[in-house]
Order: C-alpha cells, then structure tokens, then sequence
C-alpha cells in the first residue's frame, strides 16, 4: 500500500479500476461527482470476454444473483417480423469462450463492483467532490478538487466518462460529437406485459434508419427495451446532449413505428414511460496517447466512447481496468517506472478499443441501412446466420490477469 491511485469518477468504470487497483495492492482514492453513488436505469449486455473479467476478481456468484444469462440472440425484420439470423449464446457461447453471455441492469452491476470495492480497506471514496485539475512532474501527480483538496498520488485515472474534465486538460480535444441518432429506452417488468411480448432471449428488430433491441436483465424479472433511431433531439428537449436522461414522449416513437410489426408496435404501446438519450461518441482512437500520458490514463468513456451498436461501451470499460490494475501490480519501487507501465497500458489497449469504435459505427450503418444494402444485409444474415453474427476476436480476448 506505499503506492497511491487517484481516480475521476464513480461509474462503472472508475469502480472497476478501484477494485482492480486495490487487488494489485494499491491505496485508492476515487472522486465522485455526485452526492450518492447511482447508476441510470438502463441495461447492459456484457459479452464473455467481459464476463470473464468478473469472474476473474470473484465476482461470478454476484453476477449470477442479478444478472440474466440468455440462450439465444434473435434478429428479426422490423416490417414484416421474419427471423432474419441467430447466434447461439448460453453454454454454447460460455464453452467457446470460457464465460457465458450475460445482460444486467446497470445500477445492478454498478452495485455489486461498489460491494466489492467497499471491502478492501485501502481504498477511499469522496463523494461530491470531483476533481477540478491536475498537475503532473516525473515523481507524481497532483489533483485539486472543486472541494478546495489537494492530494498527491503515483498515478491519477480518469474515469469521468463521455464529458471527462480530465481529457481536456491531458489532451484539450474539444467536446464529443453528435453522432444524430436518438435511443429511447425504457425498463419495464415482464408480468406487466402481455405474455407474448415477454422474452428470456436477446432480440433485435431491423428497421430502416432505426432498430430496437430488448433482453432481460434482473434475473429476467424486467425486460430492457431500447429503440435507436435516426434523427434530432425533439422539440422542447433541452438541447445540452450531457444531460442525456430526458423525458421522452412515447408518442414520438409510437410515431416513428408506425407501419411496423404488430409485436413491436405492442411493446412499445404497453410502455408507457421513455427516456431519451441524444447519442454522441468520438472518432476512432488514433494512438496510445489518448490512452495515458506521463502519469494520468484515461480509462473507458473518457478515452473512447463509442455507439451503442456492438454492445461494448462498458465492456471496454472493465478490459480497460482489468488491463491497468494487471500492469499496476507490477510496479516497483522506482519512482520512474508508473510512467512506463502507462504507456504498456495504452498500446495494450489503444488498437483494440479503436476497432470496437469503428465496428460499432459501421453495425449502426447496417442496423439501419435502407434499399439494396438492407436488401444485402438480410440476404447475408439469412445465409451466414451465426458465421456472420459470432466475433471471435471480440468475445475471445484474453487478457493476463
């Protein structure tokens, strides 16, 4: 514990590299923006080479008590309903891989890493207090809160997602981008819908300019509906992107579906509450120094946040996290060498978070291409069917832990 980790942000993310900074015998202290540890109602699906990451710090049994583990991922024409491709998850996917598919809530797996976190006695959390600034020299690092604190450290993370304060200070590139596709998403309990609308299963509806995905999450007791389309933020909807949770008029979906499958049409009816997330994202990344520098690292959303269309934005996260808190472990006691295992990190991670970046632009091209390429899309998904949908070099990653 004589070496000290200073994180920005309580998320996901930054959770996620406490408890892996903590397990490679690093004092911890995490700055949270909020006044309370939460996380939005919204579901995440979390692919095997995630899953593997949990179950690696001991955290499988925690997973399997909120988690959903579906058996098949179904895609489905938006129109006319036609099963257009499966891929086959459950214990086909966990022998393939080594760990199985899961799809939780998002306050459910930001819950269990807080649980874990909580129980190693070296890591300290400040709520309230985000950090304002950093200054860095060969030795060290040091942060001043907006709380007036100043606190030295070995390595300072940033953690604090799409709007990171500590990306524009390390490398001053501006705002994201709008990517001008809208998610409405909604969470809803499976016994107040119908019977046909409950599913245990992963289904994707393919539409022109939109698709809507849907799983279970809370051990399948709630149902996770997120619908993705293309288009601007809605009139009388606060124009800041950053504060993504709005309300949402179902109406306006209800609207954008019209002419849809039957199926689709009511799920969307039986909910009754949306929230409404204007997407924005960053280009692909291009080089390890948007990944660390010096003694700062940037970690998930604040180094590459991505579209939602490969299911991997946390994903990245906890690779990201479980690759850190790997290298962390093997500091010394130099005082130059927390520099050069950053830099280990960020050509680690760099290419691999770049790929998924730009596969999850292009699957949001095909998700929702129109004419002859959706014509394509759904020949090459009827023909190739799992061939086309399984990824090896995505849910097959190894990482030495």
């Amino acid at each position: 514990m004589n070496r000290q980790a200073l994180i920005a942000g309580g998320g996901i993310g930054g959770l996620a590299m406490a408890l892996a900074a903590s397990r490679a015998h690093w004092k911890v202290e995490l700055f949270e923006r909020a006044c309370a540890f939460s996380e939005v109602g919204a579901g995440i699906q979390l692919g095997p080479n995630v899953v593997k990451v949990l179950h690696q710090w001991g955290l499988a049994d925690a997973l399997r008590h909120v988690a959903a583990f579906p058996e098949l991922l179904q895609v489905r024409d938006a129109v006319k309903g036609r099963l257009l491709g499966t891929l086959r998850l459950g214990g086909v996917m966990a022998a393939r891989y080594g760990a199985p598919y899961a799809t939780v809530h998002r306050a459910d797996l930001h819950g269990l890493l807080l649980d874990a976190v909580q129980q190693h006695t070296g890591v300290q959390l400040h709520l309230a207090q985000p950090i304002e600034r950093f200054h860095q020299t060969p030795h060290a690092v040091t942060i001043h809160t907006t709380e007036g604190l100043r606190l030295q450290g070995d390595v300072l993370i940033g953690a604090d997602g799409l709007w990171s304060a500590l990306r524009q200070q390390l490398l001053g590139d501006g705002p994201p981008r709008r990517t001008g596709h809208l998610a409405y998403r909604a969470l809803v309990p499976q016994s107040s819908l119908p019977a046909h609308l409950r599913g245990q299963n992963v289904t994707v509806w393919l539409g022109a300019r939109m698709h809507i995905v849907h799983y279970p999450v809370r051990g399948g007791a709630w149902l996770n509906v997120v619908a993705i389309v293309n288009g601007n933020v809605t009139t009388g909807t606060p124009s800041r992107t950053d504060a993504w949770d709005h309300s949402a008029n179902a109406a306006d979906l209800a609207a954008i579906l019209a002419g849809s499958h039957s199926d689709l049409q009511d799920l969307v009816s039986a909910i009754t509450r949306w929230r409404l997330w204007p997407l924005c994202d960053r280009p692909p990344m291009q080089g390890a120094y948007q990944h660390a520098q010096g003694r700062v690292a940037l970690l998930g959303d604040a180094a590459h946040p991505m579209r939602p269309y490969l299911a991997q934005g946390a994903g990245m996260a906890l690779e990201d996290a479980a690759e850190l808190g790997h290298l962390l472990g093997q500091a010394t006691g130099s005082a130059l060498d927390v520099p050069v295992l950053l830099q280990h990190y960020a050509q680690n991670r760099w290419q691999r978070c770049a790929r998924v970046q730009a596969r999850a632009q292009r699957n949001g091209q095909i998700f929702h291409a129109q004419g002859l390429v959706r014509w394509g899309r759904d020949a090459s998904m009827k023909l190739f069917g799992e061939k086309l949908m399984d990824m090896p070099w995505l849910y097959g990653y190894e990482q030495t832990l």
